[in-house]
């Protein structure tokens, strides 16, 4: 498996979304240049500040139609800017659950655009939660991804992404990382834990992803202060050791999609 990672040019991407498509583009040609990767075509994961998701279930027997209609409930929005679509992702028993995302048109045609421009073909486009929450073995946690700038929460549960939330965090160097982290990671956890109808737990570990790694003493502080396991994310199964798998944990969901 070859794979590489690289900056783009400041202010080129801001808060997760292109607004210098050129920019962007330059910085992927060296890459993949760099890394001596090939390939004409790509499937890309993006970030969840270019749209908004719900998990939605229903009964087997429910139509197309039907689900096609609801889904236009959830996202009251501007059909000239959005753009919606449906996936279904799980079947149990008599109840089928369908992903629905609603996609902001021109930021994400500044993203295909970049890849576009930088000699590849983008074939498939995956949002970021989905692709974390696929490359997680446990049915329950919240994963913290630190190589993001800026941070990303997922709290995902029945495998599947239910709350995003995304923060900067700027701290001097050797200052422990977890009181900082603390609030972001309360109020998400809150947030979701006022639904009924879930099965996230005080044994739903908060699985911490990224290059950085905290001190065991700073993750223990932070279980205490949450009531969770704090844990750092394990490699996904069949992944080589030599893959960084918290730099590349997106990528590797992309890689683990049925369709």
């Amino acid at each position: 498996m070859r794979c590489g990672s690289g900056g783009t040019p400041a202010g080129s991407i801001v808060g997760g979304k292109v607004v210098d498509v050129a920019g962007v583009a330059a910085a992927l040609r060296q890459l993949l240049a760099r890394t001596e990767i090939h390939e004409s075509r790509a499937m890309i994961a993006v970030s969840d500040a270019l749209a908004s998701f719900r998990v939605l279930r229903f009964s087997m027997s429910t139509t197309d139609a039907a689900i096609d209609s609801t889904v236009a409930k959830e996202f009251p929005l501007d059909a000239e800017r959005m753009a919606t679509m449906w996936v279904d992702v799980q079947r149990s028993g008599d109840q089928k659950t369908v992903f629905a995302v609603a996609w902001d048109r021109s930021q994400l045609a500044n993203v295909t655009e970049a890849v576009r421009q930088a000699g590849v073909d983008p074939i498939v486009v995956d949002l970021k939660s989905m692709c974390i929450a696929r490359a997680v073995l446990e049915p329950s946690c919240v994963v913290v991804d630190l190589s993001a700038d800026p941070i990303d929460i997922f709290l995902i549960d029945g495998h599947m992404p239910q709350v995003w939330h995304s923060f900067s965090l700027n701290l001097p160097a050797g200052e422990d990382i977890g009181p900082a982290l603390s609030a972001p990671l309360r109020s998400v956890v809150r947030f979701y834990q006022r639904r009924r109808d879930t099965d996230f737990g005080s044994r739903s570990p908060i699985l911490i992803s990224g290059e950085q790694v905290i001190p065991t003493q700073a993750s223990s502080n932070l279980s205490r202060m949450l009531d969770h396991p704090v844990e750092p994310l394990l490699i996904p199964p069949r992944v080589p050791n030599e893959v960084r798998h918290g730099t590349y944990l997106a990528c590797l969901g992309l890689l683990m999609r049925r369709t």
